[in-house]
């Protein structure tokens, strides 16, 4: 029996530590830092770093680290000993303020997009007290930000805080015009919805794609997928049962607050989703479940993929980013209230959202944009690559009364008949959700599900929160120099849903009436991450970040670099594994194939001329003539692997090769490859299956 309260955040400093663990001054000195931002003293760090040692120590940890978010999309860390020589040939345990507060890891390996010489390798990272540290596998995890030598941003995390630091400062300038003085500090919050497919790992070691890139490179479709909707939310099978059951223990130990598990669309694909918090720490800790994820699956003898597209032929997976804004004092700036178009506060932040996303749709798609999401974003699932805002119903309503000015009496929840009466009454909401939607308004949030599974969720974060800083900064600057300014916010309101109404969609994302309707109101599709990535240093988008003080542009354009970089290296390692898949594996088995076919047709021949060969025939030269296509192929690829040197100059250039030419013969190579898996053997095809892939947890 787990008893969940007592576990939960067992392996984390947290608050209660803290209070227990600290001088009282000290406590309250480390919260002024959290919530207010205040400078840290030394004094004030000594004692912490003290008190975390020795937490940390009665953990069994031996060690710390400087845990941080470069720019490889994934995390990175160096051990270091509490062991302090004492001078008699001994050590003692020691942790100083100066070691808690800055760490000196190389940084000449790490991705900087031109900003370090390789030669240059002097990095720092500096503590983040807003994010608690943690004690796991004998060590003190420590989450913190990463710079360069001198002074530029090389991850995550600082962008992020820099943006919540402005979304704050935005939100409680109107939230004081309107009346409410008595906040001093506003936070956005995130939920990110998890999914990701377990397969057995010995079917993994098999296949060298997944190995490599994650994905399947080859393979022919199971005869059954997800046609029939059965695994949607189905009986959990008993292993992965066991699996969730021991996920929830590791997570709640963290202090994550894991709370839904449910099978997702895809056989062999899951979701866990955890309950909303600050997006600084529900960056650390979706990225911390992410590494706990796949440990997991290991004690079961599985592998957890978290590929946006591991298999083709059925869903991806996506990470749902539900993001939300509240106060200081409890109240969430999104809650619409019984009857929204009287509700000024709401609309105002509506009417600021809804003009981020329409102004700014290009970086919201640069913010999800990975070789993996192109396989998603544009394809037959949720969502499509062209940005919208969904209000539902109701809300939606409201808008278009807001509009033509005139007024709208919200329904409110009703009640539901449900036609028996042993079943309780049901309340129905006042808007549905829209799985087809991009940016969905659901309630009391937004649902951003346009970010991949494998995706650090700080990247879609710093767009939300420093795009709807830069609209309230705009409202507040304007609503600062008159005197009615509830009058004047309600009239800026009109304004700017008439203006960017385009943005707004309630309909099916998924038909082509909507990418053409789209394309008609002007809307972006970026379908790729060369076209993403295009518009990221576009002056408008300079400009906001640089004013907004997130990013220098030289800070910019290393993010720039890294994008595209990145993408040529990933389908690079794609197109090479595919390559090695094609020539030392699939073209043997094949060949194999066919002489097996020839002998028995020979064999059939000189026992009796009369004994039918055709079958055998037919294969065999249907399956050569394949092969030698897709020996054609294989050499394609490979001259086409060669010349992308020659744009190798120019980085823009160089993936948009990648993406037209060297991505458009990896798919022509796999259909070759994937039509002579049906018809080839299973006992001479190379790999696990689909069928046994999917299916064989």
């Amino acid at each position: 029996m787990v008893n969940v309260p007592e576990l939960f955040g067992s392996n984390v400093f947290n608050d209660d530590v803290m209070r227990d663990k600290l001088p009282k001054p000290i406590y309250k000195a480390l919260k002024k830092t959290i919530h207010d931002g205040e400078t840290l003293d030394d004094s004030v760090a000594n004692a912490v770093a003290h008190a975390m040692k020795e937490w940390a120590i009665e953990k069994g940890c031996t060690h710390y680290t400087h845990w941080f978010q470069p720019l490889t999309g994934v995390t990175a860390e160096k051990h270091d000993s509490f062991i302090t020589p004492d001078g008699d040939g001994k050590v003692i345990m020691t942790f100083s303020g100066k070691e808690l507060i800055k760490g000196e890891p190389d940084a000449s390996s790490f991705p900087s997009g031109g900003i370090r010489a390789t030669f240059e390798a002097r990095g720092y990272t500096a503590w983040d007290p807003t994010s608690p540290a943690f004690a796991k596998d004998g060590t003190l995890y420590i989450p913190t930000a990463f710079l360069s030598y001198t002074g530029e941003v090389l991850d995550k995390k600082t962008p992020l805080l820099r943006s919540m630091e402005r979304i704050s400062k935005e939100a409680v300038r109107i939230l004081h015009l309107l009346g409410k003085t008595d906040v001093n500090r506003v936070v956005t919050t995130v939920g990110p919805e998890q999914e990701y497919f377990l397969i057995d790992k010995e079917m993994y070691n098999k296949r060298p794609d997944l190995i490599f890139t994650g994905r399947t490179l080859f393979g022919a479709k199971a005869p059954k997928g997800q046609e029939l909707d059965d695994h949607y939310f189905g009986s959990i099978k008993t292993r992965v049962s066991q699996f969730m059951a021991e996920l929830d223990k590791e997570l709640w130990s963290y202090g994550i607050y894991a709370k839904t598990e449910h099978n997702e669309v895809a056989p062999s694909q899951h979701e866990v989703a955890p309950i909303f918090t600050t997006s600084n720490v529900a960056v650390d800790n979706n990225e911390l479940l992410m590494e706990i994820l796949k440990k997991t699956a290991e004690k079961f003898d599985l592998v957890c993929l978290l590929h946006e597209k591991p298999f083709a032929g059925v869903n991806g997976s996506g990470k749902h980013n539900n993001w939300s804004i509240s106060t200081n004092t409890g109240e969430n700036l999104l809650k619409p209230g019984k009857n929204p178009s009287e509700n000024v506060q709401f609309l105002i932040f509506l009417a600021a959202i809804v003009k981020a996303v329409d102004d700014y749709q290009d970086l919201l798609r640069f913010s999800v944009a990975s070789a993996g999401n192109d396989h998603r974003l544009g394809a037959n699932e949720a969502p499509p690559a062209i940005l919208s805002v969904f209000l539902g119903d109701d809300l939606g309503a409201v808008v278009d009364s807001i509009e033509i000015g005139e007024e709208h009496e919200s329904e409110g929840k009703k009640s539901m008949d449900l036609g028996v009466e042993v079943l309780p009454t049901v309340r129905k909401d006042t808007t549905d959700r829209n799985r087809t939607s991009p940016f969905a308004f659901t309630g009391n949030r937004f649902e951003f599900r346009m970010v991949g599974s494998a995706a650090n969720i700080a990247s879609a974060n710093i767009i939300i929160n420093t795009t709807v800083a830069e609209e309230l900064k705009e409202f507040a600057d304007r609503l600062e120099t008159v005197k009615d300014v509830k009058s004047a916010a309600k009239r800026l309101v009109v304004r700017t849903f008439k203006k960017h109404d385009r943005i707004i969609f309630n309909g099916d994302n998924y038909s082509d009436e909507w990418v053409k309707e789209a394309e008609e109101r002007g809307l972006y599709n970026l379908k790729s991450v060369p076209d993403a990535v295009r518009h990221y240093l576009d002056e408008k988008n300079i400009e906001l970040f640089t004013k907004n003080d997130v990013f220098t542009k030289e800070e910019m354009t290393a993010r720039y670099e890294v994008e595209l970089e990145n993408y040529a290296k990933l389908i690079n390692i794609e197109a090479l594994t595919m390559l090695d898949m094609a020539k030392k594996d699939i073209i043997p088995a094949v060949t194999a194939y066919i002489k097996t076919l020839t002998d028995t047709a020979l064999a059939k021949q000189s026992l009796s001329p009369d004994i039918p060969t055709s079958l055998e025939r037919d294969l065999v030269t249907d399956l050569s003539q394949q092969l030698v296509c897709f020996s054609d192929k294989i050499k394609e690829l490979e001259n086409n692997l060669i010349k992308a040197n020659e744009y190798a100059d120019d980085i823009q250039a160089y993936a948009d090769y990648y993406r037209n030419t060297i991505f458009a013969d990896m798919q022509a190579l796999r259909a070759i490859g994937d039509n002579m898996e049906t018809q080839t053997s299973s006992e001479f095809w190379p790999y696990p299956s689909y069928g046994e892939m999917l299916f064989g947890v």
